[in-house]
């Protein structure tokens, strides 16, 4: 199946999470994706007012990350920074799941966990990293689930600060666990065009990545 770059344009959140960000860079960033028709883009914290006022009018997206990237924080404090991020102008949330409490199988913290950002977010698409290096198929299969339960709408496989990211296995594990109506996004090593394309072809509805550009060869795309 041939997949157009504009088609995969429209399902890049345009990343920047690096600890070395600049302003200048998340700036840059915004005004690339407005160029190039991403989805979104994918910020840090700190820059979402940046993100919210230098797209301002446009179709580009604000998503932004919470418990990034352990996901060790207390829920509490995951559901604060949702609500604070919303505040600011995030359209989505990344989230990154309670990844120790899914190894010790203590699925009830791990449901709770994004069941209360969720709840911080009201209206708003909240997806769910697993961080799928870390865990088992029959532990991804089951955090699938439980987010999906817990009122996600999307499962994300990776924060792209561990072993490794994405993978077409995965991805087609996860759209299984999940079904069609929840969004599964591949984040984590998606740096060309044919890597792009197995994701999307094996079920994922989202691409996070920091090498948009390169993948979509540097094209000016029309805007969605």
């Amino acid at each position: 199946m041939k997949i157009s770059v504009t088609e995969i344009a429209r399902v890049i959140d345009h990343t920047l999470l690096a600890p070395e960000a600049t302003a200048e860079m998340a700036a840059q960033l915004c005004r690339e994706a407005d160029e190039h028709g991403f989805y979104s883009v994918c910020v840090s914290p700190v820059f979402v007012p940046l993100a919210r006022d230098r797209l301002a009018g446009s179709p580009v997206r604000v998503c932004t990350v919470v418990g990034f990237p352990a996901g060790v924080n207390e829920t509490a404090v995951k559901a604060y920074e949702a609500r604070r991020a919303i505040q600011q102008g995030a359209d989505e949330i990344d989230m990154v799941m309670n990844v120790g409490a899914a190894k010790a199988g203590d699925w009830t913290r791990v449901g709770l966990d994004v069941e209360s950002v969720v709840d911080s977010a009201p209206g708003h698409l909240v997806k769910v990293i697993l961080e799928t290096c870390l865990l088992t198929d029959e532990e991804k299969q089951r955090a699938c689930e439980v987010c999906v339960a817990a009122g996600a709408g999307f499962v994300k496989t990776s924060t792209g600060f561990n072993a490794s990211g994405a993978n077409v296995a995965d991805i087609r594990l996860m759209r299984a666990a999940v079904g069609p109506n929840v969004g599964v996004k591949a984040s984590g090593g998606i740096r060309d065009y044919q890597t792009a394309c197995k994701m999307i072809e094996a079920g994922a509805s989202r691409l996070g990545t920091s090498s948009g550009l390169k993948i979509t060869s540097g094209h000016m795309l029309p805007q969605p």
